[in-house]
């Protein structure tokens, strides 16, 4: 993005695939957030920190540009729930939208240029993505992103750093499969919506912004809708 395009942006980012509830304001290249681990509360705290955040920097949402969500993959309800809130907020205003992947999210947040991010899945899985950071600061997958049970995973080519949950999952089975490619982890990180908006602030530059109707979620596991009906009929 050039400064030029940086200095008019304001972009509202919500992020709530996994346990961390976030939401961030890009504004003329400058980022305010909220974020908390807070399981089970992101619908009572997303559009109020929302509010709190566009009240701090003295915007209405009518002067808002677009709206960046954390698309997954991540916790079904998380996902879901920013994907609405967003689609909501983007009709309402006619104003075009950002997905991003939780995993790239995740994964901006790590060290070195080239990083693994990996996050429970549940159910003996791990949701991971490698990525490459570029030069200039972006974030690159350097493959598909994935669910797969952590011993099972596919090794790097080169040498990468691990964020994310599912550096524990499973007894840290990720780690030991992963041996001497991995240089280091943080098992605590989780995906913030400060680095959704810088990721997502760029995207718009590069004319990813799609419209609303057009928004749908990264869930990977196949069996998300048969899950539902069955816990239907528990």
């Amino acid at each position: 993005m050039t400064p030029s395009q940086a200095s008019r942006l304001k972009l509202l980012a919500i992020e709530t695939s996994t346990e961390a509830c976030s939401v961030a304001l890009y504004v003329d290249g400058e980022v305010i957030s909220r974020h908390e681990l807070a399981p089970r509360r992101h619908t009572q705290l997303v559009l109020p920190w929302a509010d709190e955040l566009m009240v701090q920097a003295g915007l209405r949402k009518s002067q808002l540009d677009a709206i960046a969500v954390g698309r997954g993959p991540g916790a079904f309800t998380g996902v879901r729930l920013a994907i609405a809130i967003v689609q909501g907020l983007a009709l309402a205003l006619d104003r075009p939208v950002l997905p991003v992947s939780t995993l790239a999210v995740l994964a901006a947040g790590g060290q070195g240029t080239r990083v693994l991010a990996a996050i429970d899945a549940r159910m003996g899985e791990v949701y991971l993505g490698e990525f490459t950071r570029s030069s200039d600061g972006r974030v690159l997958a350097a493959g598909p992103e994935v669910i797969v049970a952590p011993g099972q995973a596919a090794r790097p080519g080169q040498a990468v750093y691990g964020v994310g949950t599912g550096f524990s999952a499973e007894a840290a089975a990720l780690v030991t499969r992963l041996g001497g490619t991995l240089q280091g982890f943080d098992a605590s990180a989780l995906p913030h919506a400060a680095d959704l908006a810088r990721l997502a602030a760029d995207a718009f530059a590069r004319g990813e912004a799609i419209a609303p109707d057009q928004l749908e979620p990264a869930y990977l596991r196949d069996k998300v809708a048969l899950t539902l009906v069955e816990q239907g009929k528990a």
